[in-house]
């Protein structure tokens, strides 16, 4: 019975610890696909700050599919006059990512 203890705590802090890890590789992602040159967590720059598009879209059902859609195909009006642009070279797997990353940031 110990041993099953000992099991579950395991797997709940590797489980725990590969949650926390899930914003660092959303951010490295960021990073390497040029996101930050329009966008930062906490202020606008061109685009909006991440941290007020968590706060835009949370507890929205269908954020994150339909903000995945507008960073591969790109929109308009949202956030001002700047569009994003589209950026179909990135991977879906890679912009959910990013994404899930940014909606955490409320």
């Amino acid at each position: 019975m110990i041993k099953a203890k000992h099991i579950a705590l395991a797997a709940g802090l590797l489980l725990s610890g590969l949650a926390a890890a899930e914003p660092t590789i959303g951010e490295a992602l960021a990073k390497k696909s040029g996101c930050l040159a329009c966008h930062s967590v906490q202020r606008k720059i061109i685009g909006p700050a991440y941290k007020d598009v968590a706060e835009r879209y949370d507890g929205e059902k269908g954020a994150l599919d339909m903000l995945v859609r507008k960073v591969k195909d790109g929109g308009s009006g949202t956030w001002g006059p700047a569009g994003m642009p589209p950026h179909p070279q990135l991977k879906d797997d890679d912009i959910r990512t990013i994404v899930s990353w940014v909606l955490q940031l409320k």
